[in-house]
């Protein structure tokens, strides 16, 4: 079971530029999240966005979810959830980050778990990937979770 990993409070920037990224980081409707949307729509799919999936944690939100195949899709941030090619932890304030990118993780771990039991089929991909070859895995997925296949 997940336990809130607390880092504790957010230390000061280390510089104006870094407190002026940060805050404008989006937690939803990212470049690559719509670019992955775009393409799902050009192949016909429809979908939600950002909502808790039903039968799960309604804090736990779901990039692009896929209702009738099931299927919950997260579009995650390499430097967020910790990209093994491309995450990396800031210099300044390290070990802050280092808990804080770890709680991540280990949410992002507690919340695929959560979804599999409720029946959802949890699909990942990095920021950093292709948006038509995921989208052609998605559409691969949801014809071998439905009864009527997509033409696609």
């Amino acid at each position: 079971m997940y336990r809130y990993v607390d880092a504790g409070p957010a230390p000061p920037a280390s510089s104006a530029a870094t407190s002026r990224v940060m805050r404008r980081t989006r937690r939803t409707g990212t470049a690559p999240e719509l670019a992955v949307r775009r393409a799902l729509h050009r192949r016909g799919l429809r979908y939600l966005v950002d909502v808790a999936p039903p039968g799960t944690n309604r804090r736990r939100r779901v990039d692009v979810l896929l209702r009738g195949a099931r299927i919950a899709l997260f579009v995650d941030g390499c430097f967020w959830h910790s990209c093994p090619e491309h995450g990396q932890v800031p210099k300044a304030n390290r070990e802050w980050w280092e808990v804080k990118l770890h709680g991540v993780v280990v949410r992002d771990r507690d919340t695929d778990v959560q979804l599999t039991a409720a029946g959802w089929l949890v699909v990942r991909v990095w920021e950093h990937e292709d948006p038509e070859q995921v989208a052609d895995r998605v559409v691969a997925l949801v014809n071998s979770r439905r009864v009527r296949p997509l033409l696609v």
